[in-house]
Protein backbone atom coordinates (compact mmCIF):
# COMPACT_ATOMS: atom_id res chain seq x y z
CA UNK A 1 0.00 0.00 0.00
CA UNK A 2 0.95 3.49 -0.57
CA UNK A 3 0.29 6.33 1.69
CA UNK A 4 1.11 10.13 1.35
CA UNK A 5 0.86 12.50 4.08
CA UNK A 6 0.90 15.93 3.07
CA UNK A 7 4.20 16.38 1.10
CA UNK A 8 5.57 12.56 1.81
CA UNK A 9 4.81 9.44 -0.22
CA UNK A 10 5.59 6.13 0.75
CA UNK A 11 5.61 3.35 -1.77
CA UNK A 12 4.88 -0.33 -1.14
CA UNK A 13 4.43 -2.43 -4.45
CA UNK A 14 6.17 -5.47 -5.87
CA UNK A 15 9.17 -3.61 -6.51
CA UNK A 16 10.13 -1.55 -3.86
CA UNK A 17 9.03 -1.61 -0.04
CA UNK A 18 8.95 1.24 2.30
CA UNK A 19 10.59 3.44 -0.43
CA UNK A 20 9.75 7.57 0.97
CA UNK A 21 9.86 10.58 -1.00
CA UNK A 22 9.56 14.32 -0.69
CA UNK A 23 7.01 16.36 -3.20
CA UNK A 24 8.60 19.84 -3.06
CA UNK A 25 6.80 21.35 -6.00
CA UNK A 26 2.83 21.51 -6.68
CA UNK A 27 1.98 18.78 -9.47
CA UNK A 28 3.24 19.63 -13.11
CA UNK A 29 4.82 23.05 -12.16
CA UNK A 30 8.00 24.18 -11.85
CA UNK A 31 9.91 22.21 -14.53
CA UNK A 32 13.76 22.16 -15.28
CA UNK A 33 14.00 24.64 -18.03
CA UNK A 34 15.60 22.04 -20.20
CA UNK A 35 12.73 19.50 -19.69
CA UNK A 36 9.33 20.51 -21.34
CA UNK A 37 7.13 17.13 -22.19
CA UNK A 38 4.88 17.53 -24.54
CA UNK A 39 2.13 14.94 -22.66
CA UNK A 40 1.60 14.02 -19.24
CA UNK A 41 1.66 10.66 -17.43
CA UNK A 42 -1.72 10.55 -17.14
CA UNK A 43 -1.62 11.19 -21.48
CA UNK A 44 0.53 9.18 -21.80
CA UNK A 45 -1.12 6.15 -19.83
CA UNK A 46 -4.16 6.86 -22.06
CA UNK A 47 -2.74 6.92 -25.67
CA UNK A 48 -1.24 3.44 -24.57
CA UNK A 49 2.96 2.66 -23.75
CA UNK A 50 4.89 -0.19 -22.08
CA UNK A 51 2.18 -2.46 -23.54
CA UNK A 52 -0.13 -1.79 -20.75
CA UNK A 53 1.67 -3.74 -18.47
CA UNK A 54 3.96 -0.83 -16.32
CA UNK A 55 2.16 0.61 -14.04
CA UNK A 56 -0.21 -2.00 -12.71
CA UNK A 57 0.76 -2.58 -8.93
CA UNK A 58 1.67 1.39 -8.24
CA UNK A 59 -1.70 3.16 -9.27
CA UNK A 60 -2.04 4.14 -5.45
CA UNK A 61 1.08 6.49 -5.80
CA UNK A 62 -0.05 8.26 -8.19
CA UNK A 63 -3.80 10.58 -8.71
CA UNK A 64 -6.80 8.27 -9.09
CA UNK A 65 -7.66 10.05 -12.44
CA UNK A 66 -4.65 9.47 -14.16
CA UNK A 67 -5.92 5.86 -14.39
CA UNK A 68 -9.11 6.39 -15.20
CA UNK A 69 -8.33 6.06 -19.24
CA UNK A 70 -5.40 4.09 -18.70
CA UNK A 71 -4.63 1.27 -21.23
CA UNK A 72 -3.18 -1.26 -18.68
CA UNK A 73 -3.24 -5.53 -18.65
CA UNK A 74 -3.01 -7.57 -16.07
CA UNK A 75 -2.19 -10.53 -17.67
CA UNK A 76 1.68 -9.83 -19.67
CA UNK A 77 2.74 -6.94 -21.79
CA UNK A 78 0.52 -6.37 -24.80
CA UNK A 79 1.67 -4.51 -27.48
CA UNK A 80 -2.23 -4.09 -28.99
CA UNK A 81 -2.34 -1.89 -25.87
CA UNK A 82 -0.29 0.87 -27.31
CA UNK A 83 -1.17 3.72 -29.03
CA UNK A 84 0.56 2.47 -32.53
CA UNK A 85 -0.30 -0.93 -31.55
CA UNK A 86 3.69 -2.31 -31.87
CA UNK A 87 6.16 -3.39 -29.39
CA UNK A 88 8.58 -0.55 -28.62
CA UNK A 89 10.12 -1.78 -25.63
CA UNK A 90 13.03 -3.91 -24.10
CA UNK A 91 12.20 -5.76 -21.31
CA UNK A 92 13.20 -3.90 -17.50
CA UNK A 93 15.87 -6.68 -17.10
CA UNK A 94 17.55 -5.33 -20.24
CA UNK A 95 17.25 -1.65 -18.57
CA UNK A 96 19.15 -3.08 -15.87
CA UNK A 97 21.81 -4.87 -17.41
CA UNK A 98 22.56 -1.40 -19.16
CA UNK A 99 22.88 0.51 -16.44
CA UNK A 100 19.49 3.16 -17.10
CA UNK A 101 17.80 2.42 -13.88
CA UNK A 102 18.33 4.34 -10.78
CA UNK A 103 17.94 3.15 -7.09
CA UNK A 104 14.66 5.23 -6.40
CA UNK A 105 13.16 4.58 -9.95
CA UNK A 106 13.99 0.64 -10.35
CA UNK A 107 10.86 0.86 -12.95
CA UNK A 108 12.82 3.23 -15.10
CA UNK A 109 12.35 6.67 -16.71
CA UNK A 110 8.70 6.62 -16.56
CA UNK A 111 8.34 6.15 -12.96
CA UNK A 112 10.87 9.06 -12.61
CA UNK A 113 9.37 10.74 -14.82
CA UNK A 114 5.86 10.26 -12.95
CA UNK A 115 7.51 11.43 -9.29
CA UNK A 116 8.90 14.39 -10.91
CA UNK A 117 5.55 15.67 -12.49
CA UNK A 118 3.69 15.16 -8.91
CA UNK A 119 6.38 17.15 -7.39
CA UNK A 120 9.80 15.04 -6.09
CA UNK A 121 13.17 16.50 -7.57
CA UNK A 122 16.39 14.95 -6.80
CA UNK A 123 18.49 17.07 -8.76
CA UNK A 124 21.77 14.66 -9.89
CA UNK A 125 19.05 12.20 -11.14
CA UNK A 126 16.95 15.15 -12.39
CA UNK A 127 20.08 15.96 -14.06
CA UNK A 128 20.43 12.57 -15.78
CA UNK A 129 17.15 12.00 -16.75
CA UNK A 130 16.46 14.82 -18.33
CA UNK A 131 19.50 14.58 -20.54
CA UNK A 132 18.50 10.81 -21.42
CA UNK A 133 15.03 12.63 -22.50
CA UNK A 134 16.93 15.48 -24.89
CA UNK A 135 18.55 12.67 -26.32
CA UNK A 136 15.53 11.16 -27.92
CA UNK A 137 15.10 14.19 -30.54
CA UNK A 138 17.39 11.96 -32.38
CA UNK A 139 14.43 9.42 -32.80
CA UNK A 140 12.16 12.64 -33.93
CA UNK A 141 14.77 13.34 -36.33
CA UNK A 142 14.97 10.38 -37.61
CA UNK A 143 10.62 10.23 -38.18
CA UNK A 144 11.38 13.78 -39.54
CA UNK A 145 13.75 13.01 -42.11
CA UNK A 146 11.83 9.66 -43.57
CA UNK A 147 8.04 10.23 -43.05
CA UNK A 148 5.53 12.56 -44.27
CA UNK A 149 4.49 14.87 -41.68
CA UNK A 150 1.67 12.98 -39.46
CA UNK A 151 1.91 10.10 -41.18
CA UNK A 152 1.00 7.87 -38.04
CA UNK A 153 2.11 4.61 -40.25
CA UNK A 154 5.59 5.55 -40.94
CA UNK A 155 7.94 4.00 -38.37
CA UNK A 156 5.64 3.27 -35.90
CA UNK A 157 7.71 1.49 -33.28
CA UNK A 158 9.97 4.77 -33.49
CA UNK A 159 7.12 6.99 -33.13
CA UNK A 160 5.77 4.55 -30.59
CA UNK A 161 9.27 4.44 -28.59
CA UNK A 162 8.97 8.57 -29.08
CA UNK A 163 5.40 8.29 -27.51
CA UNK A 164 7.09 6.25 -24.25
CA UNK A 165 9.57 9.49 -23.34
CA UNK A 166 6.52 12.22 -23.63
CA UNK A 167 7.14 13.24 -26.91
CA UNK A 168 3.91 13.72 -28.97
CA UNK A 169 4.87 11.83 -32.29
CA UNK A 170 1.47 12.18 -33.52
CA UNK A 171 2.28 15.84 -34.43
CA UNK A 172 5.65 14.77 -35.69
Amino acid sequence: MNTKNKNFVIVNDKIQKGYKYELVEKPGKNFHKDFRPDLTPKQMLALGIFGGKYMNDCKREFPKDWFDKAKLCKDKHDPNLNYFGVNASSPLSEWRKKGWIYKDDPRGWFQWYCRYYMGRRLPKEDERQIKRWRAITRHIAQITKNCRPKDLLCRRVQRQAVLHWAYDSRKI
